[in-house]
């Protein structure tokens, strides 16, 4: 999945660091050339990653802008080539080269350690030299005048190689992973700010301490929403973007929902699927001290329908399915069908996330506000089956 994708998972990051204010094209130009992708398809190599061009993943050359650059965006691929021996497969090439070893050799039992492992290695690049490596590309597009990526995949992986990757690209620049409590602090004005700062329960400023601490954040999101879709409220966008402000949608959580909590035994998981009624087994788990870590949440404006599942700890978004995209064909020339597409998927993408930047501050406003008491009452009344 990919940014021309319907459906797509992704991370969103900040870039911190100051960027060159000339002759930025060349110096994109180079940093991404310096680690462009290179084939190891007439190799015996094992694996191969580098950045490559998003429209033509064959042929990653950044020496014109339009190959990567379009109005605001500029967008590329992390690329990872690595080929692959099932291991029973080499067990198998191992063992007969072993006997063939042995066959040479009556005097010996099993070959020596060091032998052994020069058969295996050998093995091992014979196999590889035969097969023909599994391509993988991640896209990602990039707003250079809001400092934000959006990296096409939730993976921790494919996260924890691309953020390794970008930094050895660019060298004064990190990717900076925005997570709950980073999300809000730039959405709130600085009066708000300051309430959030002192629920901050992190006792430094390190992203993953700021994460673990505060759980917390996420966690009551959802369970706020969950109980806010279920009584009729009404939401408005309040966020910056493409919609003007006071617009009203609709929100709610409903055919997938994962709890997470402690027990006697350790950690346990409780998942709800399916549509919902009254949330009965969700419900029971809440009341048994769990939080939910992760819900599929719905949003509608007009007859436009937005679905994804919410992370509730790093804030990644799974499975996030937008409005689909109509673009007209006929008589329109290949690269410009594309570049419509690009842009009004990045625009409906760009709904869906002031939207949900929405929620997030509705529930600021009760959860730093002097409601918020109020509002857990009603919660635990619902959970209790007991009319607010």
């Amino acid at each position: 999945m990919g940014v021309y994708a319907n459906t797509v998972s992704f991370a969103q990051y900040r870039i911190q660091g100051a960027l060159p204010q000339e002759d930025r094209f060349q110096w994109l130009s180079a940093a991404l050339a310096g680690r462009q992708f290179h084939s190891i398809e007439e190799s015996a190599e094992e694996q191969s990653e580098g950045w490559t061009c998003t429209d033509t993943p064959d042929d990653p050359l950044f020496e014109a802008p339009q190959r990567f650059w379009r109005d605001r965006y500029l967008f590329f691929s992390y690329r990872r080539d690595q080929r692959r021996i099932p291991g029973a497969l080499l067990k198998s090439h191992v063992g007969r080269a072993e006997g063939e070893y042995l066959a040479k050799r009556p005097e010996l039992k099993r070959p020596p350690k060091r032998e052994r492992e020069e058969i295996a290695e050998r093995v091992k690049l014979q196999l590889l030299a035969r097969s023909l490596p599994a391509p993988s590309t991640i896209d990602l597009v990039w707003q250079m005048d809001q400092g934000v990526l959006t990296l096409f995949s939730s993976s921790a992986k494919a996260m924890e190689r691309f953020e390794e990757l970008f930094s050895k690209s660019f060298e004064n620049l990190r990717p900076q992973l925005i997570y709950p409590y980073s999300r809000a602090l730039a959405l709130l004005d600085e009066t708000a700010r300051e309430q959030l700062v002192l629920q901050n329960q992190a006792g430094s400023e390190a992203a993953l301490e700021e994460i673990q601490a505060n759980r917390w954040l996420g966690e009551e999101f959802l369970l706020w929403l969950l109980h806010a879709g279920l009584e009729g409220e009404g939401f408005r966008v309040a966020a910056a973007g493409h919609f003007e402000n006071g617009t009203p949608f609709s929100a709610w959580i409903d055919d997938r929902i994962q709890l997470q909590g402690g027990g006697e035994g350790g950690p346990q998981k409780v998942a709800v699927s399916g549509i919902q009624d009254r949330y009965l087994e969700a419900r029971s788990a809440l009341k048994s001290g769990k939080a939910i870590s992760s819900a599929a949440i719905h949003m509608e404006k007009d007859e436009l329908q937005w679905r994804f599942v919410l992370n509730a700890e790093l804030f990644t978004f799974s499975s996030f399915k937008c409005p689909p995209v109509k673009v007209e064909r006929e008589g329109v020339e290949e690269l410009t069908e594309r570049e419509s597409a690009f842009y009004e998927r990045l625009y409906l993408l760009e709904a869906g996330l002031q939207m949900f930047d929405s929620l997030l501050l509705q529930f600021l406003a009760q959860r730093l506000g002097a409601s918020w008491a109020a509002r857990l009452q009603e919660i635990s009344a619902w959970l209790e089956g007991e009319q607010a």
